[in-house]
């Protein structure tokens, strides 16, 4: 089963993270922003400390397994074909971890800031 997770910045300035499901997610796509999508490609295993996402997207895995934490410890696993809405472009962020020697590949499309994006 697709995975579908966004991290945001709570009210105390740490970043969260929460599950979203298929129909919110299908609300989300609607609102695609502005600037260029991006494909990424990064080394596994590497580890990106605390750091805050460049812009809102949404970012679709497509090959390798990545985990995500925010500083109260919660981590999601995100492989294949799952999805991470990134909106903590403000806080103290998050670390992106890069599982097993298989490279992560992942596209970023920009997204609009609004009522639709889910936070807690």
């Amino acid at each position: 089963m697709v995975k579908i997770v966004t991290v945001y910045p709570g009210a105390d300035g740490e970043s969260r993270l929460i599950d979203v499901t298929i129909d919110q997610f299908a609300e989300i796509v609607n609102h695609i922003g502005e600037g260029p999508t991006r494909l990424n490609q990064s080394p596994s295993p590497k580890v990106d400390d605390y750091h805050n996402a460049s812009r809102v997207q949404y970012v679709a895995h497509l090959a390798g397994i990545s985990e995500i934490e925010v500083a109260d410890g919660t981590v999601r696993r995100l492989e294949a074909g799952d999805v991470l809405i990134a909106q903590d472009t403000t806080g103290h962020g998050h670390i992106t971890r890069g599982i097993g020697d298989e490279p992560r590949v992942s596209m970023a499309v920009p997204l609009e800031q609004g009522p639709w994006l889910p936070k807690g």
